[in-house]
């Protein structure tokens, strides 16, 4: 359920490392890319399929990257549709395979911490993706989310422009509790927001978006439509629900923040029903994390790679590499996300956004 460097190969330059999550369901969530009987594999096991980024790009990214760096490694792969039980259950069957190096972005970072430390005492070495997940982790790579969140909250003062005074009131949906990433996206908002504006509603939107939409309806019964000046979501996945709601409530042209560069997230951007969102590449922190976890698998020093430390949850300081963030918005859309090739213009600029693109230069 979710940290400026533009263009793939200047973050791949900056590799000195990461939503956001949201829970779903997917019918592939059980599905391996190989068969293992351990030796040389590596588990990769995501949290959820509705977040567009991890089938499409993380797991492709994570396991081409494994193949370069070792030619007769292989890559176990699960997803736990948003269950974090069921989460657990997987990493249990990676053990029991005889895996012996996991990479896991955590359902639950808490709930998730028994079983990580079941995988250390029989000898396997796990690396927290895009989360920190609590227990005995031997590597981190993610982004870092603080910036991430301070990213979000000055591109909606910049939005808000002269309206950024601390009578302006701002709704603010924050991610889900159970995602540690979530709560360092809501210090950096409040880093950039507070003293500035009104936050006037703020709620988790539990990387929902039909929660988000919820929560954003009742904050218009409660201020007002016409009160509110802005919105800050923490990922583009519930920045959807609010703009439909927005809409549905007559409320155009106020700032609304996202996080990821869903492919949604940028049209709405073209369109001006978002405002801005952040870009966190995919490819250069499954690329980290792939060559962490080989580098780990043959024995090899991580410490070249993880520069920088960071505390979990459950208190153990885990060697860590962080990525830079980026924020999106009409103004950069060529110079990142179609310069890096996450998407072309035609993927942005189909038939109901095509008169959008043109105005904002796309076409």
């Amino acid at each position: 359920m979710r940290r400026v460097v533009i263009g793939t190969a200047a973050v791949s330059m900056a590799l000195s490392i990461a939503a956001c999550g949201k829970a779903g369901d997917d019918k592939k969530s059980d599905s391996s890319s190989s068969s293992s009987s351990g030796g040389k594999t590596i588990g990769l096991l995501l949290p959820d399929s509705v977040t567009a980024r991890y089938e499409k790009f993380d797991h492709p990214y994570f396991e081409a990257q494994v193949k370069k760096l070792c030619a007769d490694c292989t890559v176990d792969y699960a997803n736990a549709a948003g269950d974090a039980a069921k989460q657990a259950q997987q990493v249990s069957t990676m053990v029991t395979k005889g895996v012996k190096v996991i990479v896991i972005s955590a359902q639950d970072s808490a709930a998730i911490k028994s079983s990580i430390q079941a995988a250390v005492n029989k000898g396997v070495k796990v690396v927290a993706y895009d989360r920190l997940a609590q227990g005995p982790v031997s590597a981190y790579v993610s982004f870092d989310n603080v910036k991430v969140g301070q990213l979000q909250g000055q591109a909606l003062l910049d939005a808000l422009g002269s309206k950024a005074t601390t009578k302006s009131k701002i709704v603010m949906i924050n991610g889900d509790d159970a995602d540690p990433n979530a709560a360092q996206f809501k210090k950096g908002a409040h880093e950039a927001l507070d003293g500035k504006v009104d936050i006037a509603y703020e709620q988790s939107g539990l990387w929902k978006d039909t929660v988000a939409a919820q929560k954003v309806k009742a904050a218009i019964t409660q201020l007002g439509a016409s009160k509110i000046a802005g919105v800050y979501s923490a990922n583009d996945g519930m920045a959807g629900g609010i703009a439909t709601t927005l809409k549905g409530a007559g409320i155009s042209g106020i700032p609304l923040t996202g996080q990821d560069a869903e492919l949604a997230g940028i049209q709405r951007i073209v369109a001006g029903t978002q405002s801005s969102t952040v870009y966190k590449a995919f490819k250069p922190e499954a690329d980290a994390a792939a060559t962490i976890a080989v580098d780990l698998l043959n024995g090899k020093s991580i410490t070249s790679l993880a520069t920088t430390t960071q505390t979990s949850g459950s208190g153990d300081k885990v060697p860590s590499q962080l990525l830079t963030p980026v924020s999106v918005t009409k103004a950069n859309i060529n110079d990142t996300v179609i310069k890096d090739g996450l998407y072309t213009v035609s993927d942005i600029c189909t038939s109901e956004f095509a008169k959008a693109c043109k105005a904002a230069g796309l076409q």
